[in-house]
């Protein structure tokens, strides 16, 4: 069967199932009270919000696996694309515990900051471990020919803090209806257009699979939400990310196809040391987005924005990605 129509397929059949197993998912979980729990720092705008349900993200990790398995279950023997389903299904599993444990307690706690940073170094030395065979040990500098080789001892803390990095930036971003999925649905497009220009259309179809899982889940997501993502999706997006920057030696282009995460991670951190070391403000609030809030924008506008500037980060972070092939 041609390989476009197998992707049609696929796309087809993952968004299908979104659209037909979401409300049921939902309706669950409002049977069961599994809804979000404000924090108390939380802006008032969006303390009503407290009884929308929580773990979306399971659907978007588990229907694309499933729909790819069945499609295509040749592929489970590609060593890049175990890789890059590990890390995805991994993470899930760090948000999952996270959002069980806010739902258990009623609280906005859920794990502790420590017993999270040790799930995730563990998550991803192990992964380092299992893959290192397949992985570059190597940052390429794009447009360039330089390419900077890193002996495993460096690469292995230096893989470490990027999925640790790149999967809270995500969860920084998650935080207005529609904006981490729309963010993530259009910086994934790159790494798409990636894979089919090296012919690896394991990982093309699997990509496509989580795209579609992406807008069905959208449907439901974007303004007013009737379900979030919870960490269960946020943390797993941010290491599906991370893990194809590695396989793909495009962890330079990841940061400007990533930029929107970039930017919020950035605030944040600046923030924190701002207020810890100097006791000032910079931003009136982070995460960035809720800044616009303040200052008076709609929750809608303030993501269509956030679309747009991701947009113009992943076509340039195409190019740069293409500069590295």
């Amino acid at each position: 069967m041609d390989f476009y129509l197998i992707c049609c397929i696929a796309a087809i059949l993952t968004f299908v199932l979104m659209l037909v197993l979401m409300p049921q998912f939902i309706r669950y979980l409002k049977n069961r009270n599994i809804n979000q729990v404000a924090s108390e720092y939380a802006l008032d705008e969006f303390k009503n919000k407290d009884k929308t349900p929580i773990m979306g993200g399971l659907l978007f990790v588990v229907i694309p696996v499933v729909v790819y398995l069945i499609i295509n279950h040749k592929g489970i023997f590609d060593r890049g694309f175990l890789f890059v389903l590990l890390s995805y299904v991994l993470y899930c599993s760090v948000g999952f515990i996270d959002d069980a444990l806010v739902i258990a307690s009623h609280k906005n706690d859920g794990l502790s900051p420590k017993t999270r940073l040790i799930m995730e170094l563990v998550y991803s030395a192990g992964l380092f471990f299992l893959f290192r065979d397949i992985l570059p040990m190597q940052v390429s500098i794009p447009f360039t020919s330089l390419v900077i080789p890193l002996k495993w001892y460096f690469y292995l803390p230096f893989m470490v803090l990027l999925y640790m990095a790149e999967a809270n930036a995500v969860n920084f971003t998650d935080g207005m209806d529609g904006l981490c999925a729309g963010v993530s649905l259009i910086a994934l497009i790159p790494f798409v257009i990636l894979f089919f220009l090296q012919n690896n259309y394991y990982l093309a179809l699997f990509l496509i699979c989580i795209l579609a899982g992406l807008i069905g889940y959208l449907c439901f997501n974007f303004h007013p939400a009737k379900i979030f993502m919870g960490d269960s999706g946020s943390l797993a997006l941010g290491a599906l990310f991370t893990s194809l920057a590695l396989l793909m030696d495009q962890t330079i282009a990841l940061f400007v196809i990533g930029g929107v995460f970039v930017i919020e991670m950035f605030c944040v951190c600046l923030q924190q040391f701002m207020v810890r070391v100097f006791h000032k403000r910079v931003f009136s609030y982070t995460p960035i987005h809720y800044a616009f809030v303040i200052k008076g924008y709609k929750e809608t506008r303030i993501v269509l924005c956030f679309y747009l500037l991701q947009f113009v980060l992943s076509l340039i972070g195409t190019f740069i990605g293409i500069s590295l092939l």
